[in-house]
Formats: C-alpha cells, sequence, structure tokens
C-alpha cells in the first residue's frame, strides 16, 4: 500500500478545544452576556466576522494580560483531540491548527504538542493591559484557507490530500479548499457544506472518517 501522507488542519475555539477562548475572556471582564451574543449571530454568518471580533475584543479594553495566564487553565482540549494529533504524527501526517482566537491564549498547549502550523489573532497588550486592539493581519475565514494552501506546500502535501474540520461560517473557505471537509458539532449552513459531519463531542472518529 503506498504511503499518502495528509495536512489535517482544524479550528480551534469549539473544535479542537471546548470552549470559546474569547468568552472565557470576557467573563473574566465581566461583559460575556454581550461577548456571546456576538459570537453567535457572527457564527451563523449573519455578521461579517472582522467587525464582529474587533467589536468583541474592544469589550476587553482595560483587562489586565494576567488574566491570559487564568485562561490558558481554563481551556481543556475535546475529547479524542490529543489522540488524533499524535495518531497522524505517529503515522507521518501532519496536523494544524487556525483559529479566529488569539494565540496568546493557545500557543503553549501547540507547543507541547509539536504543532508545527498554526495561525491565529493576537491581542494587544501595553504595559500589562488589553488595549481592545489585535496586532497584525485578521486570521478571518479567507485566511484560514490562504492557511491551508499555506501549510500544504510547507508540509509537502497536495490540497488533494488536505483535510479540514470546522464548527462555524468562518471555517468554510478552508472547508471548500480541503480535499475532504468535516463538520464537527457545526451549525446547520456549516453540516450542509461539508463532505462528513461528526455529531458527537469527541474526535476519535476522525481517524477513521479519513481512512488512516
Amino acid at each position: 500500500m503506498v504511503f499518502v501522507k495528509r495536512l489535517v488542519q482544524l479550528d480551534v475555539d469549539s473544535t479542537f478545544i471546548q470552549q470559546e477562548a474569547i468568552e472565557l475572556l470576557a467573563a473574566k471582564a465581566g461583559v460575556l452576556e454581550q461577548v456571546a451574543a456576538i459570537t453567535a449571530s457572527a457564527m451563523r454568518g449573519e455578521l461579517d466576522f472582522e467587525q464582529s471580533l474587533r467589536a468583541r475584543v474592544a469589550l476587553l479594553k482595560g483587562l489586565p494580560a494576567s488574566v491570559i495566564a487564568e485562561v490558558q487553565m481554563e481551556i481543556s482540549l475535546t475529547d479524542g483531540a490529543q489522540n488524533l494529533v499524535e495518531t497522524l504524527h505517529d503515522k507521518g501526517h501532519s496536523v494544524s491548527l487556525v483559529s479566529g482566537g488569539f494565540i496568546d491564549i493557545i500557543e503553549p498547549m501547540i507547543k507541547t504538542m509539536s504543532i508545527k502550523y498554526y495561525k491565529a489573532n493576537r491581542l494587544e497588550i501595553i504595559e500589562g493591559v488589553l488595549t481592545g486592539g489585535l496586532i497584525g493581519p485578521l486570521v478571518d475565514r479567507a485566511a484560514k484557507a490562504e492557511a491551508l494552501r499555506e501549510f500544504a506546500v510547507a508540509s509537502a502535501v497536495s490540497m488533494d490530500n488536505t483535510v479540514a474540520i470546522g464548527d462555524g461560517a468562518n471555517d468554510l473557505d478552508m472547508m471548500a479548499a480541503a480535499g475532504l471537509s468535516i463538520a464537527f458539532n457545526a451549525k446547520p449552513v456549516v453540516v450542509e457544506a461539508a463532505d462528513l459531519a461528526i455529531n458527537e463531542p469527541s474526535l476519535r472518529s476522525v481517524i477513521s472518517l479519513i481512512g488512516i
């Protein structure tokens, strides 16, 4: 049997991890209800992602940066996530993570799992306080698709052999670009667009679904 290398790219919030990191930050800032309402609308595709993200981040203005470490301790991997990464790595495949959330929160976890390829947004912090802004290019749905192409080249995988897994409207472009797309406990618009769907709170079935 000829070995075919694959690249499996996952969304982070509510896919690779169980939580929405921005909502954990919002809880610290006392603005959870406002942020959750904007998040839900954006995930349904009702709001432009960039506008909605910047509106949510603006609500975090004044939050001490020390809360980032607290939130890092509060996030938990989705069932099967670690096993998925370990299995793919052991079998010679590649894994990438892309997030409309924040690299500030997930980078330690990513490095612990030896995931080489990842992109996420970065919070602006000045003198130990969140400014309510972001630094650098925004990771939106178009950027997630571009990241899949970039990481496919970097890992020497053809686009036909890429897999994209996500749950929200922000994942639609990368799912359309991938050779195989999997909706994970996803919004109806995402399920409709995906090749396959997982409707349980675990990533354990991914290996069998993609035939590895």
